[in-house]
C-alpha cells in the first residue's frame, strides 16, 4: 500500500508550503492545485467556481452518505456541487493508488481513512499568519492587519464548516491528527526537513 501524507492547515501557517517541502524532500508526488486542475479537466466547471465551492459558503454541499431526502428544486440547484465534490473525491483517491505522496486539504484524511495516511495538522497564532499573509499579497491587493485578520477567521471558520459537515468530525481536533505543528515564527523550510527525517524514521515500519 502507498504512503499517504495528508495536511489539513490553518489559512496563513504555511501548510501548503510545509507539504511541498517534504514531498520534495522525500521526493514523493504533491497533490494541491493538481486536483483542481484535473478535475477542470473531467468537468465543464471552471476554476474559479471551484475555488468558490472550496473557499466560500455559496451553496453548502451534501455529504458523501446523504439520500435525496431534500425537494427536487433544492437538490437540482446542488446537484453541480455534488457532482465536483464526488468527481474530487475519485480524483483523490486514484492519485493515491498511484504512488506515495503528499495531499493537501480536501478531506483527504478521511476520504483516505482506509489507507492510513500519516495525518498533519498545521496551525499558528493569528499575528503570524496575519505577518505571513502580508508578506505574500500581491501589490494589487493590499490589505490591512484588520482585513487580513477578518478574511484568516472567515476562511478557517468555512474551513472547519467543511470538513465537520463532510466527515462528522472537528476540524483541528488533536484526536484526528497523527502529528499537529505550530509553524509560529519557525522558518518552515527547516521545519520540512525535521518532518521529513521523522517520517522517514517512523516510515520504517511502514506507518
Amino acid at each position: 500500500m502507498n504512503k499517504i501524507i495528508t495536511i489539513s492547515r490553518e489559512f496563513g501557517s504555511g501548510g501548503r508550503e510545509l507539504g511541498r517541502r517534504i514531498a520534495d524532500k522525500l521526493q514523493i508526488a504533491y497533490y494541491d492545485q493538481e486536483i483542481i486542475n484535473e478535475l477542470i479537466k473531467r468537468t465543464n466547471f471552471t476554476e474559479g467556481y471551484l475555488h468558490q465551492i472550496e473557499d466560500s459558503n455559496l451553496i453548502p454541499l451534501l455529504p458523501i452518505t446523504i439520500g435525496r431526502t431534500f425537494s427536487s428544486q433544492f437538490y437540482q440547484a446542488m446537484e453541480p456541487n455534488q457532482s465536483a465534490f464526488l468527481k474530487q473525491n475519485a480524483i483523490i483517491k486514484e492519485m493515491a493508488e498511484k504512488s506515495d505522496c503528499v495531499i493537501v486539504g480536501r478531506c483527504a484524511d478521511y476520504l483516505l481513512s482506509d489507507r492510513k495516511p500519516l495525518r498533519i495538522f498545521v496551525y499558528a497564532d493569528m499575528a503570524f499568519k496575519v505577518a505571513r499573509c502580508l508578506k505574500k499579497c500581491e501589490a494589487a491587493e493590499p490589505f490591512t492587519d484588520d482585513e487580513l485578520r477578518q478574511k484568516i477567521k472567515s476562511i478557517d471558520k468555512h474551513r472547519a464548516k467543511y470538513y465537520q459537515f463532510h466527515t462528522g468530525q472537528t476540524w483541528g481536533d488533536k484526536s484526528f491528527y497523527d502529528l499537529c505543528i505550530n509553524t509560529t515564527s519557525v522558518e518552515i523550510k527547516g521545519m520540512s526537513a525535521t518532518v521529513a527525517n521523522l517520517i522517514q524514521q517512523y516510515g520504517k515500519d511502514g506507518w
